[in-house]
């Protein structure tokens, strides 16, 4: 039985995607432009940039894709794309590009929750045993999934206010690392051992949503204690002092990280019949982070998955692989397919 071959598009936010996929042939090609330098101005990312940005490059993008996967449009049997959540205007051009190609060419049209994407994105690369733990984490969400089959998930934890990503680039700001904070505060923290200077706050336990607006306002107040930012004028005070960077740096992140596995602990405790952990999103480029997830699981007889870099920040792949399994199940969509639908 032939396999269909996806092109899948993805523009939620801040990227510009397309991916090809094939089951037979596996992953064709997984095609991004990211939007970095074009928001790193303004510390985050400006909504109207982004629909710009996605309007400019969305057609090359896909060009590229079917280039790279030495595919035409006429080899392809089904468009799948990205329509929640997201930034209403970057989802609304990845949507109706997606829309267009699947009426012009007769083709069937499968929409993609991103976040149920990031979840399932490390089985790209990975056969992960059900029913499993994915532990999500990027600039935007930061969730918790009993995953039980393909498809067939629950979120039993999820962030209440910032996500883990959104700390990290506002800290980072308060310390003028830069945009986006995540790499730099890692290169920071392994710059000074990984230790916790500060001992923030890890919030309260017993619960399995995840909160961190508390932990940036901890950084703030402490910053203030120590003579380090003006609350008047908002202003950093000492951006000439590099091993106050890399201790503020080590400190989240180590704080992090005994969050997340403090979560994970909880959500053990709740659903004992897990049998793997896989740590998803941006986020889980962080390589302090696996490591720790890693030492967590293993101690806990617990397999433990993440995908490549390629697969972790925003991409088409993952929704090219929902796609796939979505049409085994003949969850098509029609045209009337709208954002946040």
């Amino acid at each position: 039985m032939k396999q269909p071959t996806i092109l899948a598009i993805e523009s939620s936010c801040d990227e510009t995607a397309a991916a090809v996929y094939n089951e037979h042939e596996g992953m064709l090609s997984n095609v991004l432009f990211s939007q970095i330098e074009q928001h790193k101005p303004f510390g985050g990312v400006i909504p109207e940039i982004a629909s710009r940005t996605h309007l400019q490059k969305i057609r090359p993008i896909i060009t590229e894709a079917l280039e790279a996967a030495h595919k035409k449009l006429d080899d392809i049997d089904i468009i799948a794309v990205t329509h929640k959540p997201g930034l209403p205007g970057s989802l609304l051009i990845g949507l109706s590009f997606a829309k267009a190609i699947a009426y012009a060419r007769n083709l069937k049209l499968i929409g993609v929750n991103h976040l149920e994407g990031h979840a399932f994105s490390a089985m790209i690369e990975h056969k992960i045993p059900f029913p499993y733990i994915c532990l999500t984490a990027s600039g935007g969400h930061t969730s918790m999934y009993l995953i039980k089959d393909f498809g067939d998930y629950e979120v039993i934890g999820q962030t209440v206010d910032d996500a883990a990503g959104e700390a990290f680039d506002k800290i980072a700001k308060l310390i003028n690392l830069g945009y986006p904070g995540g790499p730099i505060i890692e290169k920071l923290a392994r710059e000074a051992d990984f230790k916790d200077y500060f001992h923030y706050p890890r919030g309260k336990q017993g619960n399995i949503n995840f909160s961190f607006s508390g932990l940036k306002t901890a950084v703030l107040y402490d910053l203030v204690k120590q003579d380090a930012f003006d609350m008047k004028t908002k202003t950093f005070l000492k951006d000439h002092d590099l091993i106050l960077k890399q201790q503020v740096s080590s400190s989240l992140l180590v704080c992090i990280g005994d969050i997340f596995k403090q979560k994970l602990s909880e959500a053990i405790k709740l659903h004992k019949d897990v049998k793997a952990v896989s740590f998803v999103g941006g986020v889980a480029c962080n390589r302090y982070l696996k490591t720790e997830l890693a030492t967590f699981c293993n101690e806990r007889g617990l397999q433990f998955f993440f995908p490549s870099p390629q697969y972790c920040t925003d991409n088409a792949a993952m929704i090219a692989f929902v796609g796939n399994y979505k049409a085994k199940q003949g969850k098509f969509s029609d045209l009337t397919l709208d954002i946040f639908g």
